[in-house]
């Protein structure tokens, strides 16, 4: 491999396909390398893979540096670590992401920690721009932002002298690209001499769990707030997401409070989405839930507070109690069915 200065995607791959959070990164490290003049670049790690690393083009990744090994079909740390360590050290880029996945969030660390570089974990938004300290000026430096003390605050994080900066990025926070039919990616196969001691586990059985719900495919969420948490409101929150044919889901307070579970949570500290129409039912509009629901095509704000937040990002607004707002919505959608 020759170095080249780059953009890099660890490219996740679920079942012999490449998972979406590695297709949304390749979107934004198109963005990226625009700004800085660079290329994008994917890592590819396993065995068996049934999509073609060629079409990855579509997405405008130039190169795929393949991987291939029998001893990778099933994912364990140490080698997976080594085998994407082995390609950042042969082409040299400036920028590296990660899906912040289970798998992403195990092998980033071990990366950064063997390249003694810089790494953010969990970011939310990417951008290029310069950074002032120690009476030096750093241009096209990787500003890696993310929620920070339980997402009360945002942080801006560089690592201006690391090479490469290292982010991993929430699943379902950069928009899927929508890709073309025109280009392919250049598929580089690169040998990798793993240690003997790098297999000293091994995958005995596999056991998935399927998600109850992915708010992220939903087209229509109808979420609560705590303006909504009172046992009625909650049940027609439900009922409304029922008949619309959608995913009920809610804010962080009502996963703390015990309302509806994680994996229902929108916001900064749970799941973006971006549906055709949300409905905020007794929701503030604080901005950590903000981020995770404000690229929704419409949204529909329902709350007894004419000053809320919410109000200033809803296409529409109602005013009043969820408990009388949402049986007169069901009945209006029912009657229209």
């Amino acid at each position: 491999m020759q170095p080249t200065n780059s953009v890099l995607v660890f490219l996740e791959q679920r079942d012999g396909a490449i998972a979406d959070v590695s297709l949304e990164l390749l979107g934004k490290a198109f963005e990226l390398a625009g700004e800085l003049g660079a290329s994008v670049e994917g890592v590819l790690v396993g065995h068996g893979l049934e999509q073609d690393p060629a079409d990855l083009g579509r997405y405008g990744c130039h190169r795929v540096y393949r991987v291939e090994d029998r001893r990778l079909a099933d994912f364990t740390s140490l080698p997976y670590a080594r085998a994407v360590q082995e390609v950042i050290q042969g082409c040299d880029p400036q920028i590296v992401l990660f899906g912040a996945t289970s798998t992403g969030r195990d092998i980033a660390p071990r990366v950064a920690s063997s390249l003694r570089c810089g790494l953010t974990a969990d970011c939310t938004e990417l951008t290029i721009g310069e950074f002032k300290g120690k009476n030096q000026t750093w241009i096209n430096t990787l500003h890696q932002i993310r929620p920070a003390w339980g997402g009360n605050i945002i942080a801006t994080i560089v690592s201006p002298e690391s090479r490469p900066s290292m982010a991993t990025v929430r699943e379902g926070v950069m928009p899927m690209p929508e890709g073309s039919s025109s280009s392919k990616a250049e598929l580089i196969d690169v040998p990798v001499d793993f240690p003997t001691e790098d297999f000293s586990t091994h995958v005995l059985e596999l056991h998935r769990m399927e998600r109850e719900v992915d708010l992220r495919k939903a087209r229509v969420i109808v979420a609560a707030g705590m303006g909504a948490s009172d046992a009625r409101s909650l049940g027609l929150v439900q009922d409304l997401a029922r008949v619309l044919g959608g995913e009920y889901a809610g804010s962080r307070p009502m996963v703390d409070g015990g309302f509806l579970p994680h994996e229902r949570q929108v916001g900064q500290t749970g799941t973006t989405v971006r549906p055709n129409l949300y409905i905020a039912c007794g929701i503030s509009g604080q901005v950590q839930h903000l981020a995770g629901m404000q690229e929704s095509k419409r949204i529909l704000a329902v709350n007894s507070d004419p000053e809320a937040p919410i109000f200033d990002i809803a296409h529409y607004a109602i005013v009043g109690e969820v408990a009388d707002v949402l049986p007169k919505l069901i009945k209006a959608y029912q009657a229209q069915s």
